[in-house]
């Protein structure tokens, strides 16, 4: 459930709610009449998900990463070493 604050609330508690914003990692909304809704969030949880958006908008690739996801989730894929890894995409170094 988003916590939700009102514009003269948040100016008054910005270290509580950025206090809070931190420890929790929950968005805190910050509402204004006659205004569009703005959130407090942690950076690196919206670099995170500004990251899951660019990786999505090729449909190629989200459904590559959903099948992994599905593959982890039913823990299907066997453990591989380094080495393993490397000789099955042809990065095996020449001596």
């Amino acid at each position: 459930m988003l916590i939700q604050t009102t514009y003269n609330q948040a100016c008054k508690n910005f270290d509580q709610i950025y206090d809070e914003v931190i420890s929790t990692r929950e968005p805190v909304v910050v509402t204004r009449e006659g205004y569009e809704s703005v959130s407090v969030i942690p950076t690196e949880e919206l670099n995170r998900m500004i990251e899951t958006i660019y990786l999505f908008q090729s449909q190629e690739n989200a459904i590559r990463l959903l099948d992994a996801l599905q593959r982890a989730k039913k823990r299907t894929n066997k453990p591989q070493t380094l080495d393993d890894l490397r000789q099955n995409f042809g990065l095996v170094e020449e001596v």
